[in-house]
């Protein structure tokens, strides 16, 4: 890897590190982290402050992941664009800003598609919400559109480490939702009701 795509990973990572879910309750005196389930992501400011807060959220995390993406497009190849959506990803799940107490990665992990795979990008960003509205279950959403990932890359003719990269992304997703789908399995999911 050459170094202007290294730098591009790095600054993907510092990128994904700004953690929205963190400054936009901080902005109106509310710590995330003693809210809720304490995890800063939309679903959570969602549940603890409402729609408008949790939309701030969402499209900040979206906007790092396409802008992490972007930077390693333009610099190197379609790959580098992939590796530095990974990365904002992992900034996003462990951010160095906050103490590498994140999120779970799946809104910045679609910014990184709407910029890398538009129209995927918006397919999977529409199946998350049918499922959100219709299962009231965010993380069931974000599990399904993770899995989706890989095989609707592989379907938009991407090949090599883009794939790898993909699947890298879909896996810290996945990981993340570890105590989420133990929920899922015992029935205990909390739901979305805001």
């Amino acid at each position: 890897m050459e170094l202007p795509a290294i730098a591009a990973v790095v600054a993907g990572y510092l990128i994904g590190s700004i953690d929205f879910g963190v400054i936009i309750p901080r902005m109106r005196g509310v710590d995330i982290y003693a809210h809720g389930s304490g995890n800063p992501g939309t679903t959570n400011v969602l549940r603890s402050m409402g729609r408008k807060a949790a939309v701030l959220v969402m499209v900040g995390d979206m906007a790092k992941g396409c802008g992490a993406a972007a930077i390693g497009d333009l610099v190197g190849t379609e790959a580098v664009g992939f590796a530095a959506g990974f990365a904002a990803v992992l900034g996003h799940c462990f951010p160095i800003w906050h103490r590498f107490r994140g999120g779970k990665g799946v809104a910045t992990a679609g910014g990184m598609m709407l910029w890398l795979e538009p129209i995927l990008g918006v397919v999977l960003l529409a199946v998350w919400a049918l499922l959100a509205f219709v299962a009231k279950r965010a993380s069931l959403a974000s599990l399904v559109v993770a899995i989706a990932l890989v095989p609707g890359v592989l379907v938009f003719d991407h090949r090599g480490w883009s794939v790898v990269w993909s699947a890298a992304t879909a896996a810290l997703v996945v990981v993340r939702h570890h105590e989420n789908i133990r929920r899922l399995v015992r029935g205990a999911e909390h739901r979305i009701e805001a």
